[in-house]
């Protein structure tokens, strides 16, 4: 039967009924849209107040990092004449590099503070005023006359840095209205230091020491050498074994391997490592590298091999993910034309998904550079001053001396702390940077 027979059949009641019907149908309609669209537009402020936030704090947090350490890449210099007495430094006359390296500078230091406020008398009063120049001040001085033997029965003007406190002073973060007893300066020495502002023997620098010095326990002479190139040669032991190593066994299991319940097996187990904490790594590398093997500790030889076995995981998903990515038309052209399975591989598949490879090696190299936990597992905690000359020497890394700089008691190392996490910020923003750019130079739509 047609419609228009239905129709046609329908009595005057059902009409009005059925054309009553339609807007109520038409009202539920446009109400449950509308309870949609509101929903949504909640869902989208939601995510925009979500963002919002974590840019607030992301902002805060730096802000935070950059106001306490920005300070630190600039040090108090005093400029003092020296007197460099030939009685003293060399009495003999023969220039004798040992004798030279064996003179007390630190006498020939004292004396010239001396000759400047000659009110220090008492003995007490001699050595706060030796305590406004930095220890690391007499080695400066013995190096200079080494280089120069000229220099001894000379008087010159010579900008030698100054103590941790002073420093602390002439950037203002001492309040100078507490009382002398609520602060490590006392009036006199803040008197000292007013007198030589006063007379332009103050001045700041760019912080030099803080990437040419190794480690101190004084906060003006510690520097970030040592964690430099230990991080340097950590990282150059891991990617040496991470890359080559991650890269085969993707190829193998994703274009070599049998699927079956054992590649299924070792898929799972590493995905599963992928998530396990580094700290349990460290342990590893404490009981298999250092007390079964026998290697030395703090090196970045065992710090590599333990950095690797973490960013493994990482490094095999990636490359499988990149390998995934390559049109299986690739593969089938290249066997059609008579080319074997790994010349199909390492000619066509390979060079395609190395970008993303390469991209995947520099996320796991940015998150080995921040690690802390299995290093201090493996003793990089220890305190090093001389910086290592290879991956066997000890060496400490940037993490692990951050989180020695923030330990320690001193007012002065909290500025270098955060000086250090704006350093290693910067190598993380600049491993992303790389890896982003890559990906969008080398990058394949398909």
């Amino acid at each position: 039967m047609s419609s228009a027979n239905i129709v046609s059949n329908m009595s005057n009641s059902e009409k009005v009924t059925a054309a009553a019907g339609r807007p109520a149908i038409a009202d539920k309609v446009r109400e449950s849209l509308g309870k949609r669209y509101r929903a949504e537009q909640r869902f989208q402020l939601y995510g925009i107040i979500a963002i919002t936030m974590a840019i607030l704090f992301l902002g805060f947090l730096f802000a935070s990092i950059i106001s306490r350490g920005i300070s630190a890449f600039q040090a108090t210099y005093v400029n003092l004449e020296i007197n460099f007495d030939e009685s003293v430094i060399d009495p003999d006359g023969g220039r004798d590099p040992e004798v030279l390296h064996k003179a007390s500078y630190r006498g020939v230091l004292r004396q010239s503070l001396q000759d400047l406020f000659p009110e220090a008398s008492g003995r007490s009063e001699r050595r706060a005023l030796l305590a406004l120049i930095s220890n690391g001040a007499e080695f400066q001085l013995r190096d200079l006359v080494v280089e120069n033997p000229e220099l001894i029965g000379t008087r010159q003007n010579v900008w030698l840095l100054a103590a941790a406190e002073v420093d602390s002073v002439v950037k203002g973060q001492v309040d100078l209205d507490l009382d002398e007893s609520q602060r490590r300066m006392s009036d006199q020495q803040v008197g000292w230091i007013n007198q030589l502002q006063n007379d332009d023997r103050v001045e700041r620098r760019f912080n030099t020491t803080l990437f040419t010095n190794g480690d101190s326990r004084d906060p003006e002479q510690a520097g970030l050498r040592v964690a430099l190139l230990g991080s340097f040669y950590t990282l150059l032991v891991t990617l040496a074994l991470s890359f080559p190593i991650g890269v085969a066994a993707a190829v193998y299991l994703e274009e070599f391997a049998p699927k079956n319940k054992w590649t299924d097996l070792i898929e799972v187990n590493i995905n599963n490592l992928a998530a396990v904490p580094s700290i349990v790594f460290g342990l590893l590398g404490l009981a298999v590298f250092i007390n079964l093997f026998g290697m030395p500790r703090s090196a970045p030889l065992v710090g590599g091999l333990v950095l690797t076995l973490m960013t493994l995981p990482t490094i095999i998903i990636a490359s499988r993910a990149a390998l995934k990515s390559v049109p299986p038309s690739i593969r089938e052209a290249a066997l059609g034309v008579g080319a074997s399975q790994t010349q199909t591989v390492t000619h066509h598949v390979l060079p395609l998904a190395m970008p993303g490879m390469l991209t995947g090696t520099i996320i796991g190299m940015a998150q080995a550079l921040g690690e802390t936990a299995p290093l201090l597992m493996i003793g990089m905690i220890a305190f090093i001053v001389d910086p290592p000359s290879g991956v066997t020497d000890p060496a400490t890394v940037l993490p692990v001396q951050i989180y020695l700089w923030a330990d320690s008691p001193e007012r002065g190392f909290v500025a270098k702390t955060s000086a250090a996490i704006m350093v290693l910020l910067g190598f993380l923003i600049l491993m992303n940077a790389i890896a982003v750019l890559l990906r969008k130079r080398f990058e394949r739509r398909w």
